[in-house]
């Protein structure tokens, strides 16, 4: 193995935390405005991207992420169509947010507990989920392919 490989795997493992801890504030930050919950899971599929480039599938296929990607897309997708069609069980217009104009927001720190942060955490997962599963799986068909 040489240096670079070492520098490059060395590099990569400091870089996956970092990408989540920064996805998690593009998350938490803009989560009133449109597409944050997708940037934040791009860049957490960017850094487990970086391990197969850099480790090949085997490291990365053992990390939690990516054993559990199926699971965090399908429980994202749950998230974002509840928040999307809920309000119509109630008799209001799709996407209605919880609460309406006017009414207390309860907090979590400097975080609002309204409903398009729900919907951006489910945008969130199912980008994780579907991404790495995409990955993982074209990482595993080259390396079939390779034998």
């Amino acid at each position: 193995m040489n240096d670079m490989t070492v520098l490059t795997r060395a590099i990569s493992r400091l870089l996956l935390p970092a990408s989540i801890m920064v996805a998690l504030a593009v998350l938490v930050k803009g989560y009133a405005d449109t597409g944050d919950g997708f940037s934040a899971g791009l860049i957490v599929s960017l850094g487990v991207l970086m391990q197969y480039v850099a480790f090949g599938p085997a490291l990365p296929s053992q990390l939690a992420i990516v054993r559990h990607a199926n699971s965090l897309s399908r429980f994202g997708l749950l998230l974002a169509l509840a928040v999307t069609f809920v309000p119509v069980l109630f008799g209001k217009p799709v996407l209605t947010h919880w609460p309406g104009a006017n009414e207390h927001v309860e907090h979590v720190g400097a975080i609002e507990i309204i409903t398009p942060v729900a919907f951006d955490i489910g945008v969130f997962l199912l980008v994780i989920g579907f991404v790495v599963g995409v990955i993982n799986l074209i990482s595993q068909t080259i390396e079939r392919e390779s034998r």
